[in-house]
Order: structure tokens, then sequence, then C-alpha cells
């Protein structure tokens, strides 16, 4: 169980078959719901009412005895239970939850106008990036919202003293049991349980609500609609041995890394290193001759470029130098900077490894978030426990990291490159947007932040597509296409994948991956359309009208991705002492990174800052012909062709592959 009375799991005899009590669940809560918001509506006319009848007086709505009354308003809505998931019982009254209330921020509706003036090419304040400080100062919420809540709180019977503002004064904590909870949120708690391993968790059935007036002070509470758990002893995207394609794990319901690993056929001890084999296998050096990749660092010392791991994904130390004995001599010995998140550990410069989580609750995107940037810490133990590890972590394990969740203590890199993703469907849009406002502080402080685009096409990372109601299935008719996050987030970059063909030389030109992946891309069904984006998409739209059709994809003006590409198929990589050839835009997107570094580097020696947030530069008129355009191949899922490559921008490969040369003149002439 997720949340349970003093730490221990408590269990109650299941009133019926989970199938048949879903339904049951889901009718008595839509009944009971429209019940209590007639009632929470009609009280005022129903005193009225009475004081005409029998000649009484109401009580005044802003007596000191009775707060004002505030219709309710729905929060957050979901309209299907995640995949795998069935309603046992009723949570007992007295488990405590965690209460947590996300905060609205100041001027996030500004924040895209803050990003264009530092990050666009004509800006005259291109480049000027804002200290940590500014960012905090600025979208710090107001002292009316938080008072505003915690009164609410209050008249609901929280005491003040159990009520707790985070430093960042973004969130508000107060464990409250379930009982607490459902009152203060119209709703009712379920226990669920998945019918894969029998993991079990408590969450809202389908909604909360707010009072209207305080509905929009809040972003996001939890714990309430969010099934986005680790199951049973599943990993968070865990590579396993060559020849593993990805664990299913409840239909999306965890964060998992595109698929790296594609034919799982060992290659020779001591492979080739010749130009004339690239199209069978990936090196080094084909990767400097497919993008024009020739480069001295010279600013080593001011340069920085992240990874992002998530345990138990690690690297084996022995392997780096199996590479690098064969294809740089030099490195045998060198070893990434490693950062610690959480209790992340490995088995055993200029590079950092941000590993995140210790290798029993593991951890996610927020746990990173926090050690990176301070102000966007929770009060105690991370942001939002159905999504994120909590810590200390009490399990008792060998291993267990028993410090509390790390909060501001990992300075950022200048280029951080994440190959990991959620399709949208599992997660609230609340938690989307909350999530990708912090990947716009990052862009206002000079961080450049890749995310890997997905190898799944336009469906999603286990294939599933959606039906014409928005929920994943596997059937044929679902023909609905599946975007992921943090790809479709317009302030990251998100990379997509291509390849050579068979027999091709580095001098021809790729094609979309279909070789092992697809390349992932779309358009989202959660963030608008960033006008940086605006005239490229829609000239691609008018240009070349996709073959699919609204009933596929959202076609109202929403975000659309991925933004570049590179080669994400048959990297030649030592895996435990052997060769093999891995796929993935989990490979294309710090291939990327690398190339991107290099051009900080440069700025870096010049006197420059870092290039930033890149995407409204990349979409510029300016920087167009500084990609290697891809126009052939697509990304097909759902039962369709997906989406086709085409001349300029497409939502196979964005504008094409890096052409360092050019990238790096263009880059270095801007201020």
């Amino acid at each position: 169980m997720s949340w349970c009375k003093d730490g221990q799991a408590r269990t109650t005899q299941v009133i019926s078959g989970p199938r048949r009590f879903k339904k049951h669940v889901r009718e008595e809560l839509l009944a009971r719901s429209v019940v209590v918001r007639w009632i929470s509506n009609m009280k005022l006319s129903v005193c009225a009412l009475l004081a005409v009848l029998l000649g009484l007086a109401c009580p005044s709505p802003s007596s000191a005895t009775a707060p004002v009354l505030s219709p309710r308003v729905v929060q957050e809505h979901r309209g299907e239970v995640p995949s795998g998931w069935v309603p046992v019982r009723r949570a007992e009254p007295d488990v405590i939850l965690p209460l947590r209330i996300g905060l609205t921020q100041s001027n996030l509706e500004f924040i895209e106008n803050y990003l264009l003036d530092v990050s666009h090419p004509e800006s005259p304040n291109y480049g000027s990036h804002w200290s940590p400080a500014k960012v905090a100062a600025m979208f710090r919420p107001s002292r009316e919202s938080i008072d505003s809540v915690q009164e609410w709180l209050a008249n609901g019977g929280i005491d003040p003293t159990r009520i707790s503002l985070s430093t960042s004064g973004g969130w508000l904590r107060a464990n409250v049991t379930v009982e607490e909870a459902e009152r203060l949120l119209e709703t009712e708690y379920y226990v669920y349980e998945h019918e894969a391993d029998g993991t079990e968790h408590i969450a809202c059935e389908n909604a909360y609500h707010l009072p209207e007036h305080i509905s929009k002070h809040v972003d996001i509470v939890t714990p309430t609609l969010h099934f986005d758990i680790k199951l049973g002893s599943a990993s968070i995207g865990r590579k396993r041995s060559p020849g593993w394609r990805g664990q299913k794990h409840g239909h999306g319901s965890q964060p998992t890394p595109p698929k790296m690993v594609g034919k799982s056929q060992k290659h020779q001890q001591y492979p080739a290193d010749s130009l004339n084999s690239c199209a069978d296998q990936i090196t080094p050096a084909c990767l400097r001759a497919l993008y024009d990749f020739n480069y001295t660092a010279v600013a080593t010392n001011r340069n920085s470029i992240g990874v992002v791991e998530y345990t138990p994904d690690i690297y084996n130390p022995s392997d780096f130098d199996v590479f690098f004995k064969r294809f740089s001599p030099s490195q045998v010995g060198q070893r990434p900077k490693m950062v610690s998140i959480d209790g992340g550990t490995i088995d055993v410069s200029r590079v950092t490894l941000f590993q995140t989580g210790d290798p029993w609750t593991q951890a996610s995107f927020n746990n990173f978030l926090d050690a990176i940037d301070g102000s966007y810490c929770t009060f105690e133990h991370g942001d939002d426990p159905p999504y994120d590890a909590i810590y200390p972590d009490t399990s008792g394990e060998r291993g267990a990291y028993t410090g509390t969740n790390q909060c501001g203590t990992a300075a950022p890199t200048y280029i951080i490159s994440s190959s990991y993703a959620y399709d949208e469907y599992v997660l609230t849009p609340s938690y989307m947007q909350r999530q990708c406002a912090e990947y716009a502080k990052l862009g206002l402080m000079g961080v450049t932040v890749l995310y890997a685009s997905g190898d799944a096409g336009v469906a999603g990372s286990d294939g599933e597509c959606l039906d014409r109601n928005g929920n994943p299935s596997s059937s044929r008719n679902a023909k609905r296409f599946v975007p992921s996050f943090p790809p479709s987030c317009p302030y990251v970059t998100a990379v997509g994948a291509t390849q050579m063909v068979s027999g091709a030389s580095v001098d021809d030109a790729e094609v979309a991956c279909q070789d092992g992946v697809i390349s992932g891309g779309g358009f989202s069904n959660i963030f608008a359309m960033p006008s940086w984006q605006q005239s490229t998409v829609e000239h691609y739209l008018q240009t070349y009208p996709p073959s699919v059709t609204s009933a596929n994809y959202n076609t109202s003006g929403s975000r659309a991705y991925p933004d570049i590409a590179l080669n994400g198929a048959k990297y030649l990589t030592a895996v435990l002492g052997d060769w093999y050839p891995i796929y993935g835009t989990s490979a294309s997107t710090p291939a990327s990174a690398a190339i991107l570094s290099a051009i900080n580097d440069a700025r870096l020696a010049a006197g420059k800052g870092p290039i930033g947030f890149i995407n409204p530069i990349i979409y510029s008129s300016g920087f167009q012909d500084a990609f290697n355009d891809i126009t052939k191949g697509a990304n097909p899922g759902c039962g369709t062709n997906g989406f086709s490559a085409h001349p300029g921008w497409d939502p196979v490969t964005g504008m094409g592959t890096l052409n360092f040369s050019k990238l790096l003149a263009k880059w270095l002439a801007l201020p």
C-alpha cells in the first residue's frame, strides 16, 4: 500500500471481485458527487427558504462563526483508471495521507516572454541569463495564495500547527487522515490493486474538488488521482542484458527510457574503426564524419555537460576502458564525475553523471529537479509522493538511502541530457505543466535540457494507442497517437533518431530511423504550440498535409516535436566486456548533447556565455540552413503510417541533424 497508518500495511477482506466492484464504485461515486455538489451550491438558498417558513435568521456568510461559502469546482479529473488497476475497497478513514498542495506560482504567464528575452537571437538581451536567486524571487507564490490556502485548511479543521510551508513558498504540507482529505477535497479514496503483481495504492476515483475561491491559488494536490507508482521491484526503465527490449510496467505507468538495446548478437572482439563500415556500426569516427564534428576542447575548466541516470540503471566502469582502449587510448582510466542524488551509486572531468535514487526506493524527474534547483523542493522528503521517491528510505534494505531528500545540492551543468520519458496520458496536466515550467526556469539560467523523443513512432512506449475517449488500448480500433512527456514540453529540446541506409557512405543523406526503433514524434495533447515554432510547423502542415487526421492526433495547434535528430542506430557499445549494437533516441540524445557542448566550449573560450535554451534559435530563419535536412522515412504506429519526413521541419526528425561547423559559426556570431 502506498499510504498506511503507522507505516504498516493494513488488509481488509475484498468486498467483491475487482472488475465488478470497479463498476459499482464508479456508478456510486458519480451519483454521490452530483448530490454533494448540488447540496454545496444550494446551502444558502435552502437556509433562506427555511428562514421564510420558520421566521428564523440565517447566519451571515461573512460572520465570524461561518466561513464564506464558495461553490466547489473540479480541480483535476481523470476519465479512466490506468490499465491494470482496479478498486478493491474503500480506504480506511484513519489512514494518514501526506497531503501536499502545489500553490500557483507568480508570473508564470510571462515565462515564455522572459525566456525569449534571453534566448531569441534577435533579442538585445540574448545570453543575459538569470541568477537562481532572481528565478526563485520572480516565480514565488503570492502572499495572498499562501494565506488563502492556509486559512481554508484551518477552516476545514486542520490545526495551523500541522501546516508547513516549503522554503520556496511553493508548497503547503499537512499530514491528514483519509476522512479529513475526503472532506477537504469532496472526494472518496479507495485502495486500488494492480492485477499484475498485487501492488496496492490509495487514490481518488475520478476527480477532486476545491472551493472556487481557493482553486485559483492551487496548481495540484497530492495524493489524489495519480497512479504513476513503481510496481513491485520494477525499476524506472531498467536496461538489462543485451536483447532486453523494455519491461512492461502497467501500460506506461513508469518513466521508461526509449529502447536502447536492439539486436542482441555480439560483434567481433576488436571491431573495425573505418568510415567504410559506418552503415553497419556507428563509431566516434562515424559521428565526426556525419556531422562535420571536428573540435578540440579549450575551455574544459569552465564548460560542463551532464547525463541523468536513474538507479538501478548504472554504468560499468570497466566498459569505459574497453571502449577507450579501442577508440581513444588516451582516455583509458577516465570516468565521469558522479553527483549522487538521494543515494545514487555506481558499481565501483568534465562529464557529470547525475545518478539519481537509491537501489530500492529509486527516483523520478522531480527528485532530480529538487537537487539542481532548491527553489523547486517541497517541505521534506520529495515533491509528489505518488510520482516521486520519498526519502529517507525506511525499507530497511541494504543500500537504502536514509538521508533526507536533497534540495539544491547539485549545481546544474550547462547541458543536461536525459533519455527517460512517460506517456502523456499517464500523468495529470497539472503535474506536467508544473514540471515543464521548471525546465523553462533552467533555460532562464542558461541550461540546455535535451530529452529523447521516444522509440515507438507515434505510439506509446508499450506500443499502445488511445481510443476515441482518450483511454489507452491495445485494440486495433485504438488509432489515436500517444505523445511523450517531457519531450512534449516546449521548454526542452526533443531529440529524434536517424540512421544510415544499408550500403550508404557517410556522405549520403540519412533517413528517419526505422531499424530496431522508430523515431518518436507528433503533437502534444497538453501543451500549446509556442510562438517560436508556429510558422515552421504551419508551413509543414500546409505544404505537406499529413495523411492522418484529427481522429489520430491533436490538430488544435499544440506543441510539436522533435526539434532535432541525430543517428540512433547501431552504436557500437561495450557491454560487460563485449561489443553490441545499440539503438534508440537514448543514444541520439547524449550524442547531440556532446556536439552542443563543444559549441558551449568555443563560446566560453571566446568570453561568451553558454547557449542555454536553444529552441528559439534553431527554429529561426538564420539557423535553419545549419542542419542536415532529413527528407525520407516516417514514424508509423497505431495502425497508421504516422507522419512523414519532408524538406524542412517535420514531426519525425525535427529540423534535421546537427551540422557542427555551420552551427558553431552561427553561434559564435551571437553575443
